[in-house]
């Protein structure tokens, strides 16, 4: 159901088989009813501003919300997971509240290039690319739920500056987690032992300080 008034159109979605997506549809309410959003539901859509999915929404399917270029914030209290490439190439994101999210998989949020700050307090696995080319992003705050950072999942982020991790045996499992982050400076614990965070997250330069 859509309603319209001024430069506003909301839209209800249940995900009822055979609803129909209004393309004019600019900002998105997830019902109660639903608990997962399916595959490539809002992909390419370009009038979409602002998604709010009710708390009992538990994953967003891969491709969800791909390339929706207008695409400004998303609020998901309950969301657990975010499939593949669900925010892909939205270009417009800038707000992004997922107090419950757990798990990030491959290219979730990539190319996102407006995202400048999300806060993850109950992440446990960032997978490949989350967070490939998000060339504005500056600041990253995981808490102690996190167990495991893949490879290149903040790749080409060339403006991060501060990331708060906890520090776990086997949490960063690869040497290119952070390529291209030449302005990353600060690193804030949650808890464990700063000399062993910096050669975790293969900052020559500060472990050649530190040594």
């Amino acid at each position: 159901m859509a309603a319209e008034g001024d430069h506003i159109r909301r839209f209800n979605y249940t995900g009822a088989d055979g609803q129909v997506i209004p393309r004019n549809a600019t900002h998105i309410t997830i019902a109660k009813s639903v608990t997962v959003i399916l595959p490539d539901v809002f992909h390419g859509n370009r009038n979409i501003v602002e998604v709010v999915c009710d708390v009992n929404v538990k994953r967003v399917e891969e491709g969800a919300f791909t390339a929706c270029s207008s695409l400004r914030r998303v609020i998901m209290p309950g969301v657990e997971i975010v499939e593949r490439f669900a925010f892909t190439g939205c270009r417009a994101l800038t707000d992004v509240e997922c107090g419950k999210l757990e798990i990030i998989r491959d290219g979730a949020f990539s190319e996102c290039t407006s995202l400048r700050s999300i806060d993850l307090p109950s992440a446990n696995i960032v997978e490949e690319d989350a967070f490939y080319y998000c060339i504005s992003l500056t600041d990253v705050k995981f808490g102690s739920e996190l167990e495991r950072i893949e490879r290149m999942a903040f790749d080409q982020c060339p403006s991060l500056e501060r990331i708060t991790i906890p520090l776990k045996d086997g949490m960063l499992i690869a040497d290119d987690i952070f390529t291209g982050c030449d302005n990353l400076k600060h690193v804030d614990l949650v808890e464990g032992e700063l000399h062993e965070t910096i050669a975790a997250l293969q900052l020559e330069e500060w472990r050649n300080d530190m040594n």
